[in-house]
């Protein structure tokens, strides 16, 4: 867990050029394409190659996966080069290693669910991406789920995931001190379509979190 500084911010699942530009806008380090067919958010490589051109320096860019062919995986970084990459279903750390990108595992947190063991499995990923556990759902919820099922002693850097809005991520930092959040549902007007006023307001409570934190 981050023991102070600036929180890092991912916003994940766009779709839009103008939701892209906002997202870059917004001071916020990260975007997040979804290659995953049955999402809402979902886009193709040839539509990400678009977003990624239409970004500034210095903006981040992460292709999440769920349980996707190697090939597939390869075809995309072919055509979009990615930051980074974003492994939400049963992938195991040799298929998540082999991309030569840096790569997050999400977990779904549930009870039960042995955080300091999947840190160990996946002790080369850059950091643990904890999501909410909905049956069937890989992500991209919307739904909370109990921070206190996080250890402290965490060993990789955490993001932090899951039902994150502006009316909670401030709350969601100060307790759970994460190295960076990441919102999708949150900072919407409908799934996929992304809200200016909700992803400013956002930063705006990171931000609030961050100073407070720092001025305890």
């Amino acid at each position: 867990m981050s023991s102070g500084g600036r929180t890092r911010v991912k916003i994940c699942g766009i779709t839009r050029i103008e939701d892209a530009l906002a997202v870059a806008d917004s001071g916020a380090d990260a975007v997040g394409f979804v290659f995953y067919e049955k999402s809402p958010r979902h886009v193709d490589a040839e539509m990400a190659a678009l977003l990624q051109a239409a970004l500034p320096p210095f903006i981040t860019t992460v292709g999440l996966f769920v349980n996707a062919g190697e090939k597939q995986v390869r075809d995309v970084l072919a055509a979009v080069p990615l930051d980074g990459l974003q492994f939400h279903g049963d992938e195991t750390p040799e298929y998540c290693g082999q991309f030569q990108r840096p790569y997050l595992k999400a977990i779904r947190v549930k009870t039960g669910v042995d955080l300091l063991q999947c840190a160990a499995l996946y002790k080369r990923a850059q950091g643990l991406l904890l999501d909410a556990h909905v049956e069937g759902i890989p992500g991209g919820t919307g739904a909370v789920f109990d921070w206190n099922l996080i250890p402290q002693s965490l060993p990789l850097p955490l993001i932090l995931s899951g039902g994150l809005n502006v009316h909670n991520v401030s709350d969601a930092i100060e307790r759970v001190g994460p190295h960076a959040v990441d919102v999708s549902s949150g900072v919407e007007v409908s799934r996929g379509i992304k809200d200016e006023e909700k992803i400013s307001r956002f930063m705006s409570e990171v931000a609030r979190a961050d100073y407070k934190r720092s001025n305890r």
